[in-house]
C-alpha cells in the first residue's frame, strides 16, 4: 500500500495501465484520507500476459492476432475504468511497443476505436517514472537502481540523495529468452557501469524492482524488510533451474510467462551487481504503474508536501518529504 501523509485532501480514484514486453498490467487505487495520512488503496488488480515482445523482437511488428487481442484487452480494461468511474487514468507502452514498427498504428486505432489515450515512452521516460515510487527508500549511501523488464533495463545510479546517472538498455527477460540480446549492448552495459559506479562512491547497494526479482525475493524465504545478498540469489537461481516449466508452474507457483523469463531475467540482476561490486540488493514492491500513480497525483492534487512510503515494502524503506509546486496542466 502506498502511503502519503498530506493536508487538505481531495479523495481520487486513479487507474494506471503498464503495457509491458511480458504482460500487461491494469490497476485501480483510490485515495484514502484518514485525516493524518494519505493512503493509495488498491481496488483492482489485473495483469494479462499478452506477450507483445515474443512478435515485435522476432519480426519488428506486433502481429494481427497480437494486435486484436490487445484491441480487446483495451476494451475490457475500459470497461473497468468506467465501472470503477476513475477520476484519472495513465498508460504507457514501453520497450515492445517503442520498437514496433506498427506500434504507433495500433496505437492511433486504439484512440480512434476505443477512446484510450496511450503513450509510447522511451528508456529515460520508463526510468523516471519508476524512480518517483523508489526514491523513498534511498538514503544518503551509493545505490545503483535495476529495473529488468521484458525488453530493456533501466540502470539508475544514486549517490549523496540524488541521482546522477541513467541509462537503458536493449536486455530484457524476453529479448534475452528468444536470443535477440546481442553481445554488443552486453559489452556497453558493463562498460557504462564500471565507468560510473566508482570506488570513491563507497558501498554499493541494489535497488531491484520488476515482477521477476520479487519472485526470487518471495523464494529465498527472507524476513520482512532483509536484504537479499548476492549469494542468496545465485542459490535461488540455481534451484530454479533444476526445476522444469512445469514444476516452476506447480511447484513453485509462478505463472506460465513467469516460469519461462525468471531465469534470463536473474540472470541480468546478477551480472549487473556482480559488475558494480554490489553485495546486497533490497527488493521493494513497487514499480512503473506505482510510479504512474503518483504522477498522476502530482497532477491532479495541488499540495505542498507529502511523504511516501510502501507499507506493503520488503525493504529498509524510509519516508522522504518533497515540495511540489502548483498544479501542472495535462
Amino acid at each position: 500500500m502506498l502511503c502519503f501523509i498530506w493536508d487538505n485532501f481531495t479523495s481520487l480514484k486513479l487507474a494506471a495501465i503498464d503495457i509491458g514486453s511480458n504482460a500487461i498490467r491494469f490497476q485501480v487505487s483510490s485515495v484514502l484520507d484518514d485525516g493524518q495520512k494519505l493512503l493509495f488503496k488498491k481496488m483492482e488488480y489485473v495483469r494479462f500476459p499478452l506477450r507483445l515482445g515474443h512478435d515485435v523482437f522476432t519480426t519488428n511488428q506486433i502481429s494481427r492476432k497480437t494486435r486484436e487481442k490487445f484491441k480487446k484487452l483495451m476494451k475490457a480494461y475500459k470497461l473497468l475504468l468506467e465501472l470503477y468511474e476513475v477520476d484519472d487514468y495513465m498508460i504507457c507502452a514501453t520497450s515492445a511497443m517503442r520498437e514496433s514498427e506498427n506500434g504507433t498504428q495500433l496505437v492511433e486505432e486504439v484512440r480512434d476505436e476505443i477512446g484510450l489515450s496511450i503513450h509510447i515512452i522511451d528508456g529515460q521516460q520508463e526510468a523516471d517514472l519508476i524512480n518517483k515510487a523508489i526514491q523513498s527508500y534511498l538514503s544518503e549511501q551509493t545505490h545503483l537502481h535495476i529495473d529488468v523488464g521484458g525488453g530493456s533495463t533501466e540502470l539508475n545510479i544514486y549517490s549523496g540523495g540524488k541521482k546522477l546517472k541513467t541509462r537503458s538498455f536493449k536486455v530484457g527477460s524476453v529479448r534475452m529468452l528468444e536470443h535477440h540480446d546481442l553481445p554488443a549492448v552486453w559489452q556497453e552495459m558493463e562498460q557504462w557501469i564500471k565507468e560510473n559506479v566508482r570506488r570513491d562512491m563507497g558501498k554499493v547497494t541494489a535497488v531491484g524492482t520488476g515482477g521477476n526479482i520479487s519472485k526470487i525475493f518471495e523464494l529465498a524465504q527472507l524476513k520482512p524488510h532483509r536484504l537479499m545478498s548476492l549469494k542468496r540469489m545465485l542459490e535461488v537461481k540455481e534451484m530454479i533451474e533444476r526445476h522444469t516449466i512445469e514444476e516452476r508452474i506447480y511447484k513453485l507457483q509462478m505463472n506460465p510467462d513467469r516460469a519461462d523469463v525468471i531465469i534470463p531475467a536473474g540472470h541480468i540482476y546478477i551480472q549487473v551487481m556482480e559488475w558494480a561490486g554490489a553485495k546486497y540488493m533490497f527488493v521493494p514492491e513497487v514499480g512503473l504503474k506505482d510510479g504512474m500513480m503518483l504522477h498522476l497525483y502530482e497532477q491532479n492534487a495541488a499540495r505542498k508536501k507529502f511523504e511516501f512510503v510502501n507499507r506493503d515494502d520488503q525493504s529498509q524503506g524510509r519516508k522522504v518529504t518533497a515540495v511540489r509546486k502548483k498544479k501542472s496542466k495535462k
